[in-house]
């Protein structure tokens, strides 16, 4: 499997999504910066964590607009599988890729702890790897995580099976006690309308390998490897 990641000036988590990529396929990614026009061919285009551009204006609305992402949008379209964690979330809602928007915390502060995940659906090339109903642990780190969209399109998700992640708590119940920043309807990832491109605010990339205290992520990315092999 072929894959590309996407670097903005305060593009942090790269290097984790990188290993992780690796880990699971064998193939080093390409790292494409967000002045070039043309990501390279590949399977998959990652947009990582950080604070693209430093957050200035709007969390993903300048990354939104850099050069590269005419081509990222244009591959999207065409059915290139797209994944875009944290601020990489936030960018994909900003192109209309995604629905809704990334909102500051509910509490106002950055939340930076492992979270419980209820998987939601294992029908995606994202989710093939994972079990619907199965509770993922993984790190969340970000100060504007709180999924939010009118009710009609919060409705279209659930209708839609195009909810991919909710918060919850570790037994897998979804009652808001492992919401950590008052996403709506505690979604903590979605899908677009073809399940080619999925966005989601913790980071499996940061829970792979048991040094980073748990494995529980490399599920999501074994599983897109052996979809896409």
């Amino acid at each position: 499997m072929k894959s590309a990641i996407i670097l903005f000036p305060g593009t942090n988590r790269e290097q984790d999504m990188r290993a992780a990529l690796r880990q699971s396929s064998g193939v080093d990614p390409y790292l494409v910066f967000h002045r070039e026009t043309e990501v390279p061919e590949v399977d998959l285009i990652v947009i990582p964590g950080g604070f693209a551009h430093g957050d200035y204006l709007r969390c993903g609305a300048m990354a939104a607009h850099s050069p590269v992402m005419r081509d990222v949008i244009a591959k999207a379209k065409r059915g290139v599988l797209v994944l875009g964690v944290c601020n990489g979330f936030q960018v994909l809602t900003e192109t209309g890729l995604l629905p809704g928007a990334l909102m500051r915390n509910a509490d106002l502060k950055f939340v930076c702890r492992n979270v419980d995940l209820r998987v939601e659906t294992s029908q995606s090339i994202f989710t093939s790897g994972l079990t619907e109903g199965q509770v993922m642990n993984v790190p969340v780190a970000h100060h504007d995580g709180n999924y939010f969209a009118d009710e009609a399109t919060l409705d279209r998700l659930e209708g839609e099976g195009r909810v991919a992640f909710r918060y919850c708590a570790t037994d897998g119940a979804v009652d808001g006690t492992g919401n950590p920043n008052g996403s709506a309807r505690n979604i903590a990832g979605i899908f677009n309308e073809t399940k080619t491109v999925l966005g989601l605010m913790p980071h499996p990339e940061d829970a792979v390998e048991a040094i980073q205290g748990g494995t529980d992520g490399r599920g999501l990315f074994d599983g897109i490897v052996r979809a896409l092999s």
